[in-house]
């Protein structure tokens, strides 16, 4: 198992990140991102894991949650 963290400059660069990450690896990126029309709804259908910046518990949450789901999958 591994974490890329991508510093990226705009919301736009998540879609270029999706194309050079590896296979089975899903990119976690800010609730904000969901209500951006198509790149939103794009996200959303390939799999993008939304977490929400201004609650830090409910991030914590959802990727506490991923990681469960991982293990019990036995995923990368």
């Amino acid at each position: 198992p591994y974490v890329i963290v991508c510093n990226h400059q705009a919301s736009l660069d998540l879609m270029g990140m999706v194309e050079v990450i590896p296979d089975r690896c899903v990119p976690i990126a800010k609730k904000e991102l969901m209500y951006l029309g198509t790149v939103g709804l794009s996200c959303w259908l390939s799999g993008v894991i939304f977490i929400d910046r201004h609650r830090r518990e409910d991030a914590i949450d959802v990727i506490s949650q991923t990681a469960r789901t991982m293990q019990r999958e036995n995923v990368r």
